[in-house]
């Protein structure tokens, strides 16, 4: 007698995972409405207001087209970091070539790029930095400095500006002040803040003028009756930008480089909005003849791509390395990135750029002060080169920040034509940032001035 077996089925295994839905055709393109829809039902919202209300499609030079075809003016130069415009022909070609060539390596791999940008950027830099290390955020490139600084000098302590920006990773966010830190816990431990010297809404005035080194004086009593012992660095934007584009007056860097030395302390310059050539020097700090212990770029370094540098001194990176440092992210010294830095250094160098960010940020300044004289709801104009601020009040007497005024101005400027970035964050939100591509040309600064005497004139017919 035979038994006939049958074969037998698998049984199908169980899985929680939902089916792969199908995906749309290729090429296929969804309407406004289907794209908002879709927006809506899957990002995560990431700070507290909405996004911008247009759907972007390309951008080239200093505008930006939207999917109705209408050109927009880029006065951010996007996130304040396209330098060179939209699409620059010498960092379209590098992109093209590195990815296609060299685009990411391991982390302890060299490549000749990095090496190139690293030699580059220390030629535009004084004595003593030389020593670079390419990372991809500015964030990132400011927590690295952090770490660097408290290993150099044995301390935990970082002071910073309570209108300070230097991201929002654990130390950087921790030298933080110009955003809300409710509902996240505890941040790093020491952390120290001091008031920023703000000509425009003075700490301490004499004889009617603000007097910045009585404040600088108040402000380091106050480091040393909070500090423990264990200062480490201080950490500051030579112009803060998003902290309402805040220039402290000439000299008081200087004032502050003494202070950090008299307490062992090492100077951080978080240059990431107003490095290579923004403000008409390759670099803010040149202006007041000081040299930080580290420097951290960018935003402008990638010009619009994610690269950022930590550069320091012979000196510091010795005793960092001796000590162990370890700072190591995926993209550390990628090839791609280094090869988008290095165009963009080269391009800023030939052209003479800080010369050009200094001729044209002198006319749009002049043209931001003629604006002054005719609208009353501007009470101060600020910066240097093409990062400029214009901050809005109710009264010029009073000073009262007219934040819903700047909410206004800055909807009929997009409505006109113009991205104008007003900072969104308690006590500068009625400041207006003005940081276009250094390539804008002349015709293009003209007719974004003139959008933005449209858009305040709108403001206040509706006000």
């Amino acid at each position: 007698m035979s038994t006939t077996i049958e074969p037998s089925t698998p049984s199908p295994t169980p899985s929680s995972a939902p089916p792969f839905p199908a995906l749309p055709p290729a090429g296929a393109r969804a309407t406004t409405e289907e794209f908002w829809a879709t927006a809506r039902r899957h990002l995560i919202r990431y700070s507290g207001g909405d996004f911008t209300p247009a759907i972007i499609e390309r951008a080239a030079g200093s505008e930006v087209f939207d999917s109705d075809g209408r050109a927009i003016l880029d006065f951010t130069s996007g996130q304040m970091s396209a330098l060179l415009g939209h699409s620059h022909p010498a960092v379209v070609e590098a992109v093209s070539r590195s990815i296609a060539t060299l685009d990411h390596l391991f982390s302890w791999m060299l490549s000749r790029p990095v090496v190139d940008l690293a030699a580059a950027l220390a030629a535009t830099l004084p004595d003593p930095l030389d020593k670079v290390m390419l990372l991809s955020t500015g964030g990132e490139s400011n927590e690295a400095a952090i770490r660097m600084a408290k290993l150099c000098t044995g301390g935990h302590e970082i002071v910073a500006f309570d209108q300070s920006y230097h991201g929002v990773t654990h130390a950087a966010g921790a030298a933080t002040f110009s955003v809300a830190r409710t509902g996240y816990g505890p941040v790093a431990p020491g952390n120290i803040v001091v008031p920023t010297p703000n000509a425009y809404r003075p700490l301490l005035t004499r004889d009617g003028e603000h007097d910045w080194r009585a404040e600088l004086d108040f402000a380091f009593t106050m480091v040393d009756r909070q500090s423990v012992g264990s200062l480490a660095a201080f950490i500051a934007e030579p112009i803060l930008s998003t902290g309402g584009v805040i220039e402290p007056p000439p000299g008081y860097f200087a004032a502050l480089k003494r202070k950090c030395e008299e307490r062992g302390m090492l100077l951080i310059l978080d240059e990431a909005q107003t490095g290579l050539c923004r403000t008409g020097d390759w670099y803010a700090f040149q202006r007041d003849g000081v040299v930080p212990d580290i420097l951290t770029l960018s935003k402008t370094l990638g010009a619009g791509l994610p690269v950022s540098a930590v550069i320091t001194s012979a000196e510091v990176e010795e005793r960092c390395h001796e000590r162990g440092y370890y700072f190591v992210t995926t993209h550390v010294s990628d090839p791609l990135a280094a090869a988008v830095g290095l165009a963009v250094v080269t391009v800023l160098a030939e052209h003479g750029f800080d010369r050009i960010a200094r001729r044209r940020g002198e006319r749009l300044r002049h043209g931001l002060l003629e604006l002054q004289s005719r609208h009353d709801r501007i009470g101060d104009v600020r910066g240097r080169g093409l990062l400029q601020g214009v901050e809005l009040v109710t009264d010029r007497v009073d000073k009262h920040p007219a934040e819903r005024f700047g909410a206004e101005v800055t909807a009929a400027c997009f409505e006109l034509g113009l991205h104008l970035n007003i900072v969104q964050f308690p006590g500068s939100s009625s400041i207006l940032r003005v940081a276009p591509p250094l390539t804008i040309t002349d015709a293009e600064l003209d007719r974004g001035l003139d959008l933005l005497d449209r858009a305040l004139t709108t403001a206040a017919r509706r006000a």
